[in-house]
């Protein structure tokens, strides 16, 4: 989920109590398989203690260990080239002009002062990757990357044994961005700028739920505003991949193996997130409930 993307993890600058650790969930097959749920974040700072025993001990004994899209260099290079290709704007168009009035102008340039990204760079992006390169310009201010967000933690040394899968090609994620509406992309855009610039608490606030596995607060702060800003964005982003997501796991629950899936927080509370849309089909669900 974009927004919980974008805000969790910037602003770190304390450290999190020992015995505060994010949350799972453990899926039951009808023939013996398991399917733990593990919520990311997909962007932190370095030296976070954040990984529960549980989870470690769940990675040991996993036949595979399912991401949203595939990590390995090869694909990570083949997604930053299709990233320029559809984030920029054609010839002739810039960014300021697709915003709503002159006050969203002020406040884009505002922020992209503050943060050391360039305008004239900012003006030749199309808005989903303008948010992306300010938000990537707020981690690195703060000393946050996705080298130390929990996928890349875990992809290089968790689980050695396990296959690797993936639900979604890197193509495939790129263009839920870039295929989305100019309007809903502006209304994210905003949104993002707005948090930067007048709601700073926000980081420090979704970490806190994440760590100390406070759904509510994790849904109230991140999910709920994406659902109110852009219902379209978040049918695309959170809705629809957990339906298909969820085929996935009842066809793996089925079998007999043991499974281990790494996806954004975003996708796994409330009525809509995975373990529900499990229980709803008839699957025990071990861990926390809406």
């Amino acid at each position: 989920m974009r927004r919980v993307a974008l805000a969790l993890a910037l602003l770190l600058a304390w450290s999190a109590p020992a015995w505060a650790k994010p949350p799972m969930w453990v899926a039951h097959g009808a023939g013996g398989a398991t399917v733990v749920l593990f919520g990311s974040v997909h962007i932190l700072p370095g030296q976070l203690d954040w990984e529960p025993e549980a989870l470690k001990s769940a990675l040991s004994e996993a036949d595979e260990l399912w991401f949203e899209t595939p990590i390995d260099a090869s694909n990570q290079l083949d997604g930053a080239r299709m990233v320029m290709t559809r984030g920029m704007l054609p010839q002739g168009e810039t960014l300021s002009a697709l915003l709503p009035d002159d006050k969203a102008r002020a406040k884009l340039a505002t922020v992209a002062a503050g943060l050391h990204v360039p305008m004239p760079q900012l003006e030749r992006l199309r808005p989903w990757l303008a948010e992306l390169t300010l938000a990537q310009a707020a981690y690195a201010r703060e000393g946050a990357d996705a080298a130390d967000g929990v996928e890349r933690q875990l992809t290089d040394t968790a689980a050695p044994q396990a296959e690797r899968r993936a639900f979604e090609t890197v193509s495939q994620q790129i263009a839920m961005f870039a295929d989305t509406s100019a309007a809903d992309q502006v209304a994210s855009l905003m949104d993002t700028l707005r948090e930067v610039q007048d709601d700073p608490g926000v980081y420090r606030r979704l970490m806190q739920a994440w760590l100390a596995g406070d759904l509510k607060a994790i849904d109230r702060e991140g999910v709920q505003p994406l659902r109110k800003t852009s219902p379209s964005l978040f049918k695309i982003l959170l809705t629809d991949r957990n339906a298909a997501w969820r085929a996935v796991m009842l066809d793996r629950l089925k079998g007999k193996g043991r499974v281990v899936v790494i996806v954004g927080i975003g996708h796994l509370i409330g009525p809509g997130g995975l373990p529900q849309l499990l229980r709803d089909s008839g699957v025990r669900v071990d861990g926390p409930k809406p």
